[in-house]
């Protein structure tokens, strides 16, 4: 059963989401049943646009400076009221989960409001206040995979004018090779000035620079600029107020993330020391080093929760996943929901057998039942306990358990703490579990707490079209140890207060950062040793540094933020004494936590142990509470339609839409007694025709009951989960396929007029004629004035090579359907950079480093790395350009002739070596005449192989949608 509350009063604003403003106006009573619900949404998405002459932005600015991978950012926005009354501007501001606030100020006519922060408890008689007013007193909220909002509104007079200020801070972690710095650029209007400066300093240097954006577009780009050298990189991004406006409108394009990846060189040593005033940092991630096998257990959940996307996108990750086992790995897969199942009575070999095997067990695992996790992960702990008292463990190995699970414990052991406690004891400290949540029902805390105990780590894994990608990229980061039992080791008279200094595992593309004081009467030379194990050996790498030297680097660069190294090590202790909580007794709770909070208040961070009390002028609420989410608060078990509402649903980086069935999948568990969307006999409960509720509605409680997740939606409508505490409205318009003239009343592949077969007339036929058709492939031949080549596939078993040229470093593979007539996908490889872009009608996914990222088609992305750029626009055209490369197109085309598009520019760059069964025909394509008595028909023959070519009309769909008609040389292959 699913519970909806039905919300309290709503409460219309005309929203400008970002750093902008938002006007009170008016708030109807309360919504009696779902349509009810359904069209208040509708009516306030209706009136969230920006009003004119009201709260204006006039000046957005945000400054970033990276020094040594520690990011301090300001973020600044300058507002006036436009208006002849008293309006409401808001300040709202996206920000990474991993990052703290550090200090908020509004200054308003010339005197200053500071934020300050605090202990919980001191500010918690303003926390209760707010609360009894039946207001949010947490002006910080979970908006996504990656981001937190901070907002705060404050009453404007007339023509007055308002400064806010927002800092916060974060180290930056390195994730599978890269460390990634993300900043949110919504302003939702126009603004004068607004600029992004972002100032990356690293003395190791930096080896590797890119941006994205899936904002930018091309008339854009002027207004990013990127300059680098050695150690330092500058990213400014500062449009004109005629590059913010969208095309023939007077809103802004601006409405998205801003990314910079980077990377810093590294060698087989003892890592990077470096120093600035008295403290000290050691980054640790040596090159070069040989993996260690590993012995994997993949324990997975097949309970009724996890029927339909979930189960389907698991069996997908998986398959991708035992692909990519080393042959020197072993593994093992068991499956559970009431009761566990292994695969294989013993861990096997990762050969292609054993591995061809398990594909095909994976791809029948079918969701239902209950959730035994307790017996499932004693299964995986005795598999491995007996293969080492056998000796059937290579000598060196690593042993991983990779749980993933959508729910709460069901059958069996139903008790976390019990559970918990079972598997600490079974490991006893041999193997590393790392645990994956499945979306926002799973019992996160639970989960965390169960890996950390034993030397693993917790990742939520969030419901959307890239979840098995997210499975795939969490698998890289642990795939390839590098190194086990890692211990820092440094002189006891030359360092106090060292951060953590032991790690059980260090993964490849991962980084260990340690850092501490230096004490008063440090010796000159600062030395350091780095303990570990290799596969068969101990390893001991030493470094050591002048510590005059060190600290010279940091002391007169204006471009960086000064006596940041004290805040990483601050940042870094909390981080880690946060941590260590979740594991400690009480009695030990109690020291680490008060330790963590005298150091969060010391050094004014927003941590889950402060909250920030933001003051506002007499007359108006006299105080205000920002309090850090905490990942274990995201869990829910029901929908709460109401305030606030955003305008897009982000899901980490990019807009997302659920569809109904993983929206079902999502929230339902087997505790609920859902089983899917089917009832017992495979048809959906209830009438699926009828709209609103299939129970009964209980008024005074507000709560409406449902038996089935489909009675859910109204036609062409869709609930979406936005974030863990609104929902966003999603709605899908019919619009009646009309084909445009030049697609009507014509026959498909007719030919031009001219040609020896008129058909200027229209065929007597009572059936509506086709229309014209795309091709999948278009061909512009260089250095030749005949019209270009539609290439036709009719036969195509397998993955096609479809062009490659060793020359130019690219290769483009796909596999065709025939009976669809239409690519189901397209893979374009790059040797350098080393990249991979595949794409699908679904979305585009990019793999780089083991790093995947996922792309919706027709959501603008601009991606500047070295030696190739990414762009696409709203129309869906993808192109991957290189100033002496051949420029690759690909398209999703909703056309006739549905299905990916392929198109190629600037092929003039080929090189003489270029093959494939597109690529022959830029091997020099030799024409014959016109045929005597056919002037549409001729030969053309490539590398003495000749091909019949027919002049027809087809739709040209390289400029995008509706596409243009075209005559071209159709030849079938």
């Amino acid at each position: 059963m699913l519970l909806i509350h039905s919300p309290l009063p709503l409460e219309f604003r005309s929203n400008l989401p970002g750093t902008g403003a938002k006007m009170k106006t008016s708030a109807p009573g309360r919504a009696c049943g779902i349509a009810t619900v359904l069209l208040s949404l509708l009516a306030v998405l209706h009136t969230s646009t920006p009003q004119k002459n009201d709260i204006d932005i006039y000046s957005l600015t945000v400054d970033s400076r990276v020094s040594s991978r520690f990011a301090h950012t300001v973020v600044t926005s300058r507002v006036v009221n436009k208006a002849n009354v008293v309006q409401e501007a808001t300040f709202q501001v996206e920000l990474p989960k991993r990052a703290f606030i550090t200090n908020f100020s509004m200054i308003i006519d010339g005197v200053t409001y500071p934020g300050n922060i605090k202990e919980k408890a001191a500010a918690q008689e303003q926390y209760s206040t707010a609360v009894a007013r039946g207001e949010s007193a947490g002006l910080i909220k979970a908006t996504g995979r990656k981001m937190e909002q901070f907002q705060v509104s404050v009453n404007v007079a007339p023509s007055a004018k308002v400064t806010f200020v927002l800092v916060y801070e974060e180290l930056l972690k390195r994730r599978l090779e890269v460390y990634e710095l993300l900043l949110k650029v919504q302003p939702q209007q126009l603004v004068k000035h607004l600029q992004m400066d972002i100032h990356i300093f690293e003395p190791q240097g930096i080896s590797f620079l890119e941006t994205e954006s899936t904002f930018m577009t091309n008339e854009l780009a002027d207004a990013l600029t990127i300059s680098r050298n050695k150690t330092k990189a500058h990213i400014r991004f500062k449009p004109t107020l005629s590059q913010q406006k969208s095309p023939g409108q007077e809103d802004t394009v601006l409405n998205g993330n801003f990314i910079i990846r980077y990377d810093v060189n590294r060698t087989l040593s003892g890592g990077s020391i470096q120093i600035e005033n008295g403290y000290f940092v050691h980054y640790f991630a040596p090159e070069g080093l040989p993996t260690i096998p590993k012995n994997v257990i993949f324990v997975i959940d097949k309970s009724g929760s996890m029927l339909g996307r979930k189960i389907q996108q698991t069996r997908e990750a998986l398959i991708k996943i035992l692909d990519d086992l080393s042959p020197r790995d072993q593994f093992n897969l068991i499956s559970f929901s009431g009761d566990a199942t292994q695969w294989k009575p013993l861990l096997v070999p990762a050969s292609a057998e054993d591995v061809n095997q398990a594909r095909r067990y994976v791809a029948g695992i079918q969701a239902q039942g209950g959730t035994n996790i307790n017996d499932a992960m004693l299964m995986a702990v005795q598999l491995l306990s007996n293969a080492n008292r056998q000796e059937l463990l290579p000598a060196g190995s690593v042993s991983l358990i990779i749980l993933l699970t959508d729910g709460d414990p069901t059958v069996g052991e139903t008790n976390p703490a019990r559970i918990q406690k079972n598997v600490q004891e079974a490991i006893a400290g041999q193997y590393s579990l790392f645990c994956l949540g499945f979306g926002f029902d799973v019992s996160y805390a639970f989960l965390e707490k169960m890996a950390l105990d034993n030397g693993g780590l917790a990742r939520r894994i969030y419901e959307d079209s890239d979840s098995a990608l997210q499975l795939q990229d969490f698998y890289q980061e642990v795939a390839n140890p590098l190194l086990t039992a890692v211990t820092f080791e440094y002189p006891s008279n030359a360092v106090e207060e060292v951060s953590q200094d032991n790690f059980r595992l260090l993964f490849k593309g991962s980084e260990i950062v340690v850092a501490g004081k230096l004490q008063d009467q440090s010796p000159d030379v600062l030395s350091a040793k780095v303990r570990g194990h290799l596969h068969m050996q101990n390893i001991t790498f030493q470094t050591e540094i002048r510590v005059a030297e060190k600290e010279e680097e940091f002391q007169s660069p204006k471009y960086i933020f000064h006596s940041f190294m004290e805040r990483l090590w601050a940042y870094l202790t909390i981080q880690q004494l946060l941590e260590k909580m979740i594991l400690a007794s009480d009695a030990e709770k109690q020291a680490l936590e008060t330790r963590a909070l005298n150091l969060s208040l010391q050094y004014s961070f927003v941590t889950p142990l402060t909250s920030m009390v933001v003051t506002k002028p007499e007359g108006e609420e006299r105080s205000e509470v920002a309090e850090k989410p905490v990942e274990t608060e995201n869990k829910r078990k029901h929908f709460h339609l109401g305030l606030p509402l955003s305008r897009f649903h982000t899901m980490g980086d990019r807009r997302s839409r659920l569809t109904g069935s993983s929206y079902a999948d999502s929230f339902l568990t087997e505790r609920s007694g859902y089983r899917g969307p089917t009832g017992p006999s495979g048809k959906v409960p209830g009438n699926p025709g009828r709209i609103g509720p299939q129970g009964p509605v209980h008024s005074p409680s507000h709560h409406l009951t449902y038996h089935g997740v489909r009675d859910l939606l109204l036609p062409d409508m869709l609930l979406a989960p936005s974030t863990p505490d609104e929902v966003d409205l999603r709605i899908k318009a019919r619009v009646p396929a009309i084909p445009s003239d030049t697609m009507t009343h014509r026959h498909q592949e007719r030919k031009p007029s001219g040609s020896s077969a008129d058909t200027s007339q229209p065929a007597k036929t009572d059936s509506p004629p086709a229309p014209i058709q795309a091709p999948p492939v278009i061909l512009t031949l260089p250095g030749q004035s005949v019209n270009p080549l539609c290439v036709d596939i009719k036969h195509s078993q397998g993955p096609m090579n479809l062009l490659s040229d060793p020359d130019q470093g690219v290769e483009v593979t796909g596999q065709y359907e025939t009976e669809k007539a239409q690519f189901s996908w397209i893979e374009v490889t790059f040797k350098n950079p080393q990249l991979q872009v595949r794409a699908s009608p679904e979305h585009v996914v990019v793999t780089r480093n083991r790093r995947n990222s996922a792309y919706k088609w027709k959501e603008t992305l601009f991606s500047v790395t070295p030696g190739l750029n990414m762009t696409m626009d709203k129309a869906g055209l993808l192109l991957l350009s290189s100033p002496d490369k051949v420029t690759i197109g690909l398209l999703p085309w909703d056309g006739p002739g549905e299905g990916l598009r392929l198109l190629l520019r600037d092929t003039d760059r080929f090189s003489s070596h270029v093959g494939g069964t597109l690529g022959q025909f830029y091997q020099g394509v030799l024409w014959g005449p016109p045929a005597a008595a056919d002037d549409s028909r001729r030969t053309l023959s490539v590398q003495g192989r000749d091909y019949s070519a027919t002049r027809l009309l087809k739709l040209d769909y390289q400029e995008g949608s509706p596409g243009t008609e075209i005559s071209c040389w159709s030849v079938e292959l």
